[in-house]
């Protein structure tokens, strides 16, 4: 890194929610996979919850950005939220369960990221961005002049140093604990020289964007106007992590049924064409077929579920929708995106005709209680393809990665103003 540059991570003074005993009452996930109906579930289980905060409601006539900035004053003032006395970094660990029912733990912290333009490349993204969430973002922003959830991000860690520093840090009895969804949360602070060198670790390379685009770009144009304001909450969390965990988005296709034996055709062009017996557990047979190259299952209704494996040697310079950058073509998402779902089935993401679900169970349920007229199945992503296509200067199909657990909102703010 350039030594004239800031540092890329610092510890920062956090605020955060004065009781300890219902913390799990007052945190939520991110405010972009809460519905409708999630947020009403959160905002009832107590008046301080964050979605107040992250997903205001303002009264009849009310702008809800002001709205929500005077809840914050409010809560301020009542002590609900109390800023630390130093400069720290916030080490979390997330006890999860996968949907196979393995459990791991996640752990990363809570740190002050510098907000500055890609150009820059120490932040680097793999999503395309749009208009209308950043500018609510930064509306909320610029009311609120607080961080009030942070970004995710990944650090290259390969001598695993960070990894290790965390671990260590996530030691001895916590801080925090909280509960949400299922996940169990565990905090330390921690501060000092040890914060400075956990932050120094993790800022020793270029940083990557997992969750977070708009929330970043709204960040950097918020930096961009208001000076000083340019460092964003972000939980920084170790590539090398064992507890790192991308499940694929699988494709769920509604509309009028299509005819599997008439498809045939189309996919022996670019896959070795399979059935998947009744009894076989089709997220295992997925992955043993991925470990041969790009694969997916294809389920129709009345049991059909078809493997479609890309052949050997097969050239993809003529496959349609794929685009000319090396580091999207190599993806199985990408792949499988457009010659199946888009090409073959007919569907393009930009319709209803389309959903995604990280939950093959799920996506089976549609397609066998008559639901859904197909459904595609893919493996995960690797974090490695998520960097490839960063350091690219690419971005990855919409859908691609989703990672888990998510980052909950309300553990830690950090004020700007």
């Amino acid at each position: 890194m350039n030594a004239e540059q800031p540092p890329l991570v610092a510890p920062f003074r956090g605020e955060r929610y004065a009781s300890r005993d219902r913390l799990s009452a007052l945190v939520a996930p991110p405010y972009d996979v809460i519905s409708k109906e999630e947020r009403a579930r959160y905002a009832a289980r107590d008046p301080h919850n964050i979605v107040h905060l992250i997903l205001p409601e303002a009264p009849a006539g009310r702008d809800r950005y002001a709205h929500a900035a005077a809840q914050l004053a409010a809560w301020r003032d009542a002590g609900v939220l109390r800023v630390d006395a130093a400069e720290s970094v916030y080490v979390v660990a997330q006890d999860y369960a996968l949907p196979s029912g393995e459990r791991r733990t996640r752990t990363g912290m809570f740190a002050a990221v510098r907000a500055e333009p890609f150009s820059t490349r120490r932040v680097r993204p793999h999503e395309q961005t749009h208009s209308a969430p950043k500018s609510d973002r930064l509306a909320l922003l610029r009311a609120s002049r607080t961080s009030l959830e942070s970004i995710f991000l990944l650090a290259p860690d390969p001598d695993r140093a960070l990894a290790r520093s965390l671990v260590q840090a996530a030691s001895g009895a916590p801080a925090a604990r909280a509960e949400l969804d299922g996940v169990e949360m565990r905090l330390w602070v921690v501060s000092g020289e040890r914060a400075a060198e956990l932050a120094r670790v993790a800022g020793s390379a270029q940083l990557y964007i997992a969750d977070g685009h708009h929330r970043y770009e709204t960040a950097v144009a918020y930096a961009q106007e208001t000076p000083g304001a340019d460092r964003v909450l972000a939980f920084v969390v170790s590539a090398a992590d064992p507890g790192l965990t991308i499940l694929p988005t699988h494709r769920i296709i509604f509309g009028s049924g299509r005819d599997a034996s008439k498809l045939l055709d189309g996919w022996r062009r670019w896959f070795d064409v399979g059935r998947v017996a009744p009894c076989m557990d089709r997220v295992e047979r997925l992955a043993e077929l991925g470990r041969q190259g790009t694969a997916c299952i294809v389920a129709f209704p009345g049991d059909y579920d078809v493997t479609l494996v890309l052949k050997r040697g097969v050239s993809l310079d003529r496959a349609p929708g794929l685009g000319n950058a090396p580091a999207i073509r190599a993806l199985d998402v990408a792949r499988i995106e457009a010659l199946v779902v888009q090409h073959i089935l007919g569907a393009d993401p930009a319709t209803p005709s389309l959903t995604y679900t990280p939950d093959p169970r799920a996506a089976f349920d549609a397609v066998r209680a008559g639901k859904a007229a197909a459904a595609v199945l893919l493996n995960p992503t690797k974090v490695d393809e998520v960097f490839a296509v960063a350091d690219a200067g690419e971005v990855m199909p919409p859908k691609s990665t989703y990672f888990v657990p998510k980052v909950p909102s309300g553990l830690v703010l950090r004020p700007l103003a």
